[in-house]
């Protein structure tokens, strides 16, 4: 059966995002399980890394969200499954979703989807529009969190000829660990940042956007600085603003007010996340709205470093609080400032156990391995 799986996934833009990586793992772990593998995006930075080799790609504009487009976008679709014999056709965003829904219906394919966010509506037309994300044979959530919004927000669509059930996202743990990184790029990548390590450096990474809670992290670095003394240790913030100029400068502003300009560092983007990950001491999700999965979290416990997450969405799943990991309330500058301080007080060994803790949990639970396993051995039921 499994040489006989051929699988197009469809996918926006192949970025370097959580949905977008998933994508990318899928489409390389098949090809070593004797299946065809292939991908329809715009394009996007991972397009690059892509084996052309095992995996066929096709650039079709399905980032638009143009009903004609759509349509358009719907026959290709058509096409590429007849001319290519295909028998899944996996969308992971709402706009080619329904590209995909009209190509598999008319072509008696199997259609599975992958619920990436909670895709919030404020009308009954965008629930409808987000609702294709439940018209297919297979519906897989990314978290319990996710698993639990769909059951409670699209019901009516959902039915026994329906299979929902949670794949968690997984990460390279080979690619996140802490031993393979080498103290002379740790050097480099500091001198970059323009920080000295004599100091503990406390991370926020995160595209720079408001419901990502950097104004509650730099309102939070501003109490603890009260308790420590000013420039007792470094915050960086890292993320680009992706055009977000108007925000950028109203965190700039709070950093003045605040007089922690020598402190915070404005990071715009980080080849090598590991590495980043690896020069700092504490890493920080300041989430002010549910993450679906929560990457960062993730990312964080695979480097065996502490991480300090809102207690909302995928990271109530992905941390042990007090154990691999501290949760604290959403939007609560004070609550983060002292769970930053608890850390900072906190001796290397108690540090270096929630790290391996953490790299434990991981590795348990979120390895891409087990992602791609599960979603391989989905594929080939929906075919039996």
């Amino acid at each position: 059966m499994s040489s006989n799986l051929k699988v197009l996934q469809v996918i926006p833009k192949l970025g370097y995002g959580g949905a977008e990586t998933g994508c990318f793992d899928i489409a390389h772990y098949l090809p070593e399980n004797n299946c065809k593998s292939f991908i329809v995006t715009s394009g996007g930075e991972l397009l690059k890394f892509v084996d052309k080799k095992k995996v066929k790609v096709f650039r079709l504009p399905v980032q638009s969200k143009n009903p004609l487009l759509i349509f358009i976008n719907a026959i290709i679709l058509i096409g590429i499954i007849i001319l290519n014999n295909i028998s899944i056709v996996h969308a992971r965003s709402r706009a080619p979703a329904w590209s995909c829904l009209i190509a598999t219906k008319l072509t008696s394919r199997k259609f599975v989807t992958t619920f990436h966010g909670t895709y919030n509506f404020k009308s009954n037309l965008k629930k409808f529009y987000n609702s294709v994300m439940t018209r297919a044979d297979l519906i897989i959530a990314g978290s319990n969190f996710i698993f639990s919004h769909i059951k409670q927000n699209y019901s009516k669509y959902l039915n026994d000829k329906k299979k929902l059930m949670v794949i968690f996202r997984g990460i390279n743990v080979d690619y996140f660990d802490p031993t393979t990184k080498i103290e002379s790029d740790e050097k480099k990548l500091l001198k970059k940042w323009e920080i000295e390590k004599d100091k503990r450096i406390i991370l926020l990474p995160g595209r720079l956007t408001s419901w990502k809670g950097q104004e509650v992290f730099i309102e939070a670095i501003n109490l603890v600085n009260i308790e420590l003394g000013y420039e007792a240790f470094y915050a960086v913030i890292l993320g680009s603003d992706q055009g977000r100029d108007l925000y950028k400068k109203k965190l700039l502003r709070l950093v003045e007010q605040y007089r922690l300009s020598k402190q915070i560092r404005f990071i715009d983007h980080c080849k090598d996340m590991a590495l980043a990950y690896k020069v700092a001491d504490i890493i920080v999700s300041a989430s002010t709205e549910p993450e679906a999965f929560g990457r960062v979290a993730v990312e964080a416990q695979s480097m065996e470093k502490p991480i300090i997450a809102s207690n909302i969405g995928g990271s109530n799943e992905t941390i042990i609080d007090e154990k691999t990991g501290f949760l604290y309330e959403a939007g609560n500058a004070k609550a983060l400032s002292q769970r930053i301080l608890r850390i900072l007080n906190s001796g290397e060994t108690v540090l270096k156990s929630i790290g391996i803790e953490g790299r434990k949990n991981i590795i348990k639970k979120f390895n891409v391995e087990k992602m791609c396993f599960s979603t391989y051995s989905e594929y080939k039921r929906l075919l039996n």
